[in-house]
């Protein structure tokens, strides 16, 4: 992964985005010599969001699968949700 400074992204702007992307996928900005932030193109941003839906996906048919869920009333899920805090 590329690193960038905060400095580095302070001065040249975008165009430090774009130079650090022109080899790598990601980027990591540090901030006083420690990682802080991680960039990414969109296409990048929104593959990985794609495969977080993808995953919560599988996961909610795996909790069927497996009858691992509750069916209530909206009234029933506040005063359960409610009672577990």
């Amino acid at each position: 992964m590329t690193t960038l400074t905060a400095n580095e992204l302070k001065t040249k702007g975008a165009k430090s985005l774009e130079e650090a992307l022109k080899d790598s996928e990601e980027a990591s900005i540090t901030v006083r010599g420690k990682d802080r932030f991680v960039v990414m193109d969109i296409e990048r941003y929104n593959y990985l969001r794609e495969c977080e839906l993808e995953a919560a996906l599988a996961e909610s048919l795996s909790d069927l699968e497996k009858g691992d869920f509750v069916e209530e009333s909206v009234d029933e899920h506040i005063e359960r949700m409610e009672n577990e805090l």
